[in-house]
């Protein structure tokens, strides 16, 4: 323990909390770094971090823990003679002192400074943790050292074809689910509550637009923020820039976004194990080279297999828990061959669509993106299936006029992508919501009117009438100040879209009466979390208040050969002499009271009483590559 609480003490912060980052350990009743070490050595923090390791770190780890078994430590050197002898493979030789630092960052091991370069150092709590393990319910050296198990022929009886199909409709199903799902985050944002997830009613108007079931909506949405298609923005979850790019692609496009995602969350080593088996990938043989990796995982591994298979069958990448072809193309990083196996069995895109005399819209297959996105402007999507359709009514024409287009526009597109011509009562139901606009403006409210913030303004006295006493609108607080204005204390644009949303007739102004164009589509440029409060952090301000000075340091040394009687550990001891030179003795500390050190001198094999002052040093016994 004493060689760890040193290895704490010379880390900066950022190294400490980084390191800290990687362990799971209990975090209460640590007052100082000896606190901490010990914490970092209890059994189940060591078991923790131990199931953790993949199998190159775990190999090198255990080899070090047996070379350093009779005191503790060995060397660099040592290791990758072990391993020669073990007939480890050339990679996992050459890459043994990269491994070694790698455990040492997660505070597994400790290694030499300047005075002791290449020396390792092994806590007898996590060898007494592993080495039991080993050709136990662990492989043995030489198997945990030891190449990957030759690939066998799989006989196959899984029907390939039928898995591409089913594998196919899912993948399109996901994509589309995250299309709505970002239209619909982008239009209104989605809460999150603060003791995390979705509040209700957004995860209930997800549902409904998306056509997933409510429990699935936190697994769609999940996705999408890994993918980077929505960001936080305080409270609320918005469309990002690359979502709204996103949104803009092929299918191709969009599922090559979301299968890299995937592949991301896989540790790269994996990845090649998948890669080199060149027959088809059963989910046994999936689950086998996962368990090979981790030799140690226990139920997390199991867990994680869960959710990695869960996910790749939202993606098309397996069926029933069983992998497609295209999985192992993923992993092997081929996604845009993938994504050519999948997509050739998507539903075409079409890009004319089938205008109705009933207002509504018919596209006989999905409709290309950037059309989809000009016709939600001014039309509500009513289904989703393969042949979506869409409803044009007053309301969405006035909501395409506010964001910009007029009469002639809408015609104009319409026309464009009709395989039926324009229906006469479609055309009319554009021109009378064209002529109607504005019949209701909103306004900033003078600076006279406070507290409101928005003015509501119509010729039509009778609408005004109708606006204040609309049950609807009863949240928006309005209040009546003249036979044709109205005041809320809501910003205009919270006003705008309230009156949109209950189908009036309005349009946004400026102070000179200029028509406003207002988009609802609103973006996030970059995530802007809720501050959350961090417990590492908080355990380092603790630690290093007030960490410099002598009483500190006295503190220190006292704690060090605490640490070691409890221990029954012999230290090095450097004890300042008269005229100024230092004297080493080999002691094992017995107890510290009173600014004392009472300890059996295991040279002379006497008892020895020295006052603190006089200790200039403690450290480890040296080995014999020290």
């Amino acid at each position: 323990m004493l060689e760890l609480a040193a290895r704490l003490r010379t880390l900066p912060r950022e190294g400490l909390a980084s390191a800290l980052g990687t362990r799971e350990f209990d975090r209460s009743n640590i007052r100082d770094l000896f606190d901490l070490a010990e914490v970092l050595l209890a059994q189940d923090s060591v078991d923790h971090a131990l199931s953790r390791l993949d199998r190159p770190h775990l190999a090198v780890l255990a080899v070090a823990a047996t070379l350093a078994a009779p005191d503790t430590s060995t060397t660099i050197d040592a290791i990758g003679e072990e391993l020669a002898r073990l007939e480890a493979s050339d990679r996992l030789r050459a890459a043994a002192p990269q491994l070694v630092a790698d455990l040492a960052d997660r505070l597994l091991v400790v290694v030499g400074d300047d005075e002791h370069p290449g020396r390792v150092h092994v806590a007898h709590a996590i060898s007494a943790r592993l080495l039991p393990r080993i050709g136990d319910d662990l492989p043995g050296l030489a198997e945990l050292a030891g190449p990957a198990p030759a690939v066998l022929e799989a006989v196959d009886a899984v029907d390939r074809t039928l898995l591409a199909r089913r594998g196919a409709d899912a993948a399109y199903a996901t994509i589309a689910a995250t299309a709505e799902l970002i239209s619909a985050v982008g239009t209104q944002p989605a809460r999150e509550l603060a003791k995390g997830g979705l509040s209700l009613p957004d995860s209930k108007r997800i549902a409904e637009v998306t056509g997933v079931p409510l429990e699935e909506v936190p697994a769609l949405m999940h996705r999408a923020v890994e993918a980077g298609l929505v960001v936080r923005d305080g409270a609320y979850w918005l469309e990002s820039d690359a979502g709204a790019e996103w949104a803009m692609r092929s299918p191709a496009g969009r599922w090559i976004r979301l299968a890299e995602a995937w592949r991301d969350r896989i540790p790269p080593t994996l990845r090649e194990l998948v890669a080199r088996r060149t027959e088809n990938l059963s989910a046994s043989a999936f689950r086998d080279d996962v368990r090979w990796l981790y030799p140690a995982g226990g139920r997390w591994l199991e867990d994680g297999l869960e959710r990695v298979v869960g996910e790749a069958e939202a993606l098309g990448l397996a069926v029933g828990g069983e992998p497609s072809d295209a999985a192992r193309t993923v992993l092997a990083g081929h996604l845009d061959e993938a994504a050519e196996q999948l997509t050739a069995r998507f539903p075409r895109q079409v890009e004319q669509v089938y205008l109705q005399h009933d207002l509504s819209v018919v596209s006989p297959g999905p409709l290309e993106p950037a059309l989809d996105a000009r016709l939600r402007g001014f039309a509500d999507v009513e289904g989703r299936d393969l042949a979506s359709s869409y409803r044009v009514s007053a309301a969405s024409v006035n909501r395409g006029l506010a964001a910009g287009e007029t009469a002639d526009s809408i015609r104009g597109f319409l026309r464009s992508i009709s395989l039926t011509g324009m229906p006469q009562p479609l055309d009319y139901l554009i021109a009378e919501a064209a002529r109607r606009f504005g019949a209701v403006r909103v306004a900033a409210a003078d600076p006279s009117d406070a507290p409101a913030r928005s003015t509501i303004r119509s010729d039509d006295a009778t609408l005004v009438h109708t606006l204040e006493v609309d049950q609807s609108l009863s949240s928006l607080a309005l209040r009546r100040a003249g036979d044709h204005r109205i005041l809320s204390r809501f910003p205009p644009d919270v006003v705008f879209w309230a009156l949109s949303d209950a189908k009036y007739p309005v349009a946004a102004e400026d102070a000179d009466g200029n028509i406003l164009r207002l988009r609802r589509h609103r973006l996030a440029a970059a995530p802007a979390p809720a501050p959350r409060t961090d417990p590492i952090a908080d355990l380092l301000d603790k630690l290093f208040a007030e960490a410099d000075g002598p009483a500190n340091e006295q503190a220190w040394l006292a704690r060090q050969l605490e640490a070691a009687a409890r221990a029954k550990e012999t230290l090095v001891v450097t004890v300042h002499m008269p005229g100024g030179q230092t004297a080493d003795y080999l002691l094992a500390p017995a107890s510290v009271a009173n600014g004392r050190l009472r300890a059996r001198d295991r040279k002379a094999d006497i008892e020895r009483t020295l006052p603190l002052s006089a200790i200039a040093a403690v450290g480890p016994v040296p080995t014999d590559g020290d």
